[in-house]
């Protein structure tokens, strides 16, 4: 079976997408593992599912790299965003997004962020604000679910850190019993923030959009920032704002790269 696809990208964050809204795609997760390969797949990190939706207009499921099915992917969502075309409602486990896209600028708004310790979820009740672990020089970090699970250490300089070594270790921390997306970040001004992500089930990446916005909400809820903050990733930057008990706005780029087809059987 001949399937197309998009390949798309946000930031660097780059996306095989295949809508099967009209022609139903078997998807598992040693298939989607096996189209994400970089050396013998089409190569993404994360691959996007298109299905059809009774509420919405259209369903987005979300495969890692290592093929796992996740809640939320902010990044994607502009993608989707900009490839149905203007405004766009879409159901995902993550909940009900909404965008539109004007050329290349996608505006999506996603759910309210969850703070609450079982939401997260983490292992055992602790305050979501300072927690009270470390990993080395990593401490004290603030934790937030937009969507899917995020655990934020604010440090003095985000590029010191070694992320590609304590990332993976914090990813899979019995604290976090559905695994974490790790981002180290660094408050410039209360406009401003960097920020570095080791991505659950990826690793690091040039961009991740909700770790921005798990990243963003967490310094305002701080007080460290003003809402809209600009939160620039190694694949560049993206506008995040959020009131206490609102839903999540993030604006930024949304790259269509090229269309092609491929034998789906050949992935297994």
């Amino acid at each position: 079976m001949m399937v197309r696809f998009h390949k798309m990208h946000g930031l660097g964050n780059d996306f095989v997408v295949i809508d099967a809204r009209e022609q139903p795609v078997e998807m598992t997760e040693a298939r989607a593992r096996a189209m994400a390969d970089r050396k013998t797949g089409i190569g993404c990190d994360q691959l996007i599912l298109l299905e059809p939706s009774a509420i919405a207009d259209a369903r987005m499921r979300i495969f890692n790299a290592d093929g796992g099915e996740v809640e939320a992917c902010g990044n994607a969502t502009r993608c989707v965003v900009s490839l149905l075309g203007g405004d766009a409602m879409i159901e995902s486990l993550g909940g009900m997004l909404s965008g539109t896209s004007v050329g290349d600028r996608v505006t999506v708004e996603l759910e309210a962020p969850r703070f609450d310790w079982d939401a997260i979820p983490l292992a055992y009740a602790m305050d979501t604000r300072s927690m009270p672990v470390g990993w080395e020089d990593l401490t004290t970090p603030t934790a937030a679910n937009v969507g899917n699970p995020h655990v934020i250490f604010f440090v003095p300089d985000t590029d010191a850190v070694e992320l590609d070594r304590l990332g993976p270790l914090i990813e899979t921390d019995p604290l976090f019993p559905a695994r974490v997306n790790v981002n180290v970040a660094t408050v410039d001004d209360r406009a401003n923030i960097r920020l570095r992500v080791w991505e659950r089930g990826v690793g690091l990446t040039d961009a991740c959009g909700t770790g921005a916005c798990a990243t963003a909400v967490s310094a305002i809820r701080a007080g460290l920032v003003d809402s809209p903050v600009t939160v620039t990733l190694p694949g560049g930057p993206l506008v995040i704002g959020w009131g206490p008990g609102d839903r999540i706005s993030m604006a930024g780029p949304a790259t269509h790269v090229f269309t092609a087809e491929a034998e789906l059987g050949s992935f297994g």
